[in-house]
């Protein structure tokens, strides 16, 4: 048997758009047992209880990899990342996959093979990298293949995690978006990007306020976020140093370098419709981890 945690993670961060991701602390935490024959999943839905849960999809994808064959398997499933809220929690479940089934097999594979595999399921490798790397990725698509980079991110960076109590769909908040974009918005982004992963080293809060901004993706989906605009004016009151969209929504984050935000926002947040509540996190430079039991 094995245990995988798995961190959660933001994506897009600012102008990264399908791009930029960081691993965050907290955690999918989730044990495989190889049996005789049958699925038995224990702790989800019982709608994800079968074949097409995304953990069995990246096991068994893994285990065609390993020229191997599946026969049973009996899943533990434990989870604080929350689901389609923005944070990765079907990157969790495709990284725990992939890597449950490698480790229980002689752990051949190595990571690069590993966000290859879940690559292949998910799309893009934004949240897929960070939750295997940890920290601060930076990824790519070329001809099929996902490359990813890990750069430095600052001790001070705090994540305070804002998430309401409703769900927004992935598909729609790609179909917001518009099919082409102006050539200077296009730039804008590149430029900021660019300036974003220095400042995410040197905390340098005057480039990141400005390097966060962004006009490709953010702009659209906030419409989707109820209470977008209230929200981020309560965040920057009190002294955020940044507040952009995580992944597609509608979590969204505050970044500053106090780790006890959340409670500068508690009376404000109050006031607010959609009981929005805030977590204060740290980025997780670990990655997805492994350990037999």
């Amino acid at each position: 048997m094995v245990r995988i945690k798995v961190p959660a993670t933001t994506a897009n961060i600012g102008p990264g758009f399908d791009s930029l991701g960081c691993a965050l602390s907290l955690y999918a935490v989730i044990d495989f047992e190889e049996t005789d024959a049958g699925l038995l999943i224990d702790g989800c839905e019982p709608a994800y209880q079968n074949e097409e849960n995304l953990m069995v999809a990246a096991y068994d994808l893994t285990m065609k990899r390993l020229n191997m064959q599946r026969k049973g398997l009996h899943i533990r499933f434990h989870s604080d990342i929350p689901i389609s809220r923005g944070l990765g929690s079907s990157a969790a479940l495709l990284v725990a996959g992939s890597m449950a089934a490698n480790v229980l097999h002689g752990n051949t594979l190595d990571k690069g093979e590993i966000l290859d595999i879940c690559n292949q399921i998910e799309g893009h490798p934004d949240n897929v990298a960070p939750a295997i790397y940890g920290g601060l990725t930076a990824s790519l698509v070329e001809a099929d293949k996902p490359y990813s980079v890990r750069y430095p991110i600052n001790e001070q960076a705090c994540f305070c995690v804002l998430i309401p109590n409703f769900q927004t769909s992935t598909h729609e908040a790609r179909k917001i978006l518009p099919a082409q974009v102006d050539f200077k918005d296009a730039v804008y982004n590149v430029s900021r990007t660019a300036v974003l992963c220095r400042a995410l080293e040197t905390w340098d809060e005057e480039l990141l306020t400005i390097a966060l901004n962004d006009r490709l993706h953010q702009p659209y989906r906030s419409q989707l976020i109820h209470e977008y605009d209230k929200i981020r004016q309560i965040c920057l009151k009190h002294g955020a140093a940044a507040f952009f969209i995580s992944g597609s929504g509608p979590t969204c984050i505050a970044l500053s370098k106090h780790a006890d935000f959340s409670k500068r926002l508690a009376e404000d947040l109050k006031q607010c419709r959609h009981l929005w509540q805030a977590f204060d996190l740290k980025a997780d430079l670990k990655g997805v981890e492994s350990e037999e039991i």
